[in-house]
């Protein structure tokens, strides 16, 4: 399920709420109990780094790195 930001347009309070795509969004604001919470567009929460499927799955050669080379090119 995913996490959506929400932000209150009257009181400022934000809070993350974790809930399903086909759930209806929140609107009453927990903090100032008004009908002013809007959900905030943001990054998403998570980053693929390092070794991952690609470089072990679907990578040709010989599966290693290729070793880069310290000399500045010629110009």
């Amino acid at each position: 399920m995913p996490i959506y930001e929400y932000q209150c347009g009257a009181c400022g309070h934000q809070m993350d709420k974790l809930q399903s795509i086909s759930d209806a969004p929140l609107t009453d604001c927990p903090e100032c109990e008004k009908p002013a919470l809007k959900k905030v567009i943001s990054a998403g929460g998570f980053r693929l780094t390092g070794a991952g499927w690609y470089e072990t799955d679907f990578k040709s050669g010989s599966g290693s790195k290729p070793k880069s080379d310290s000399k500045p090119a010629a110009s």
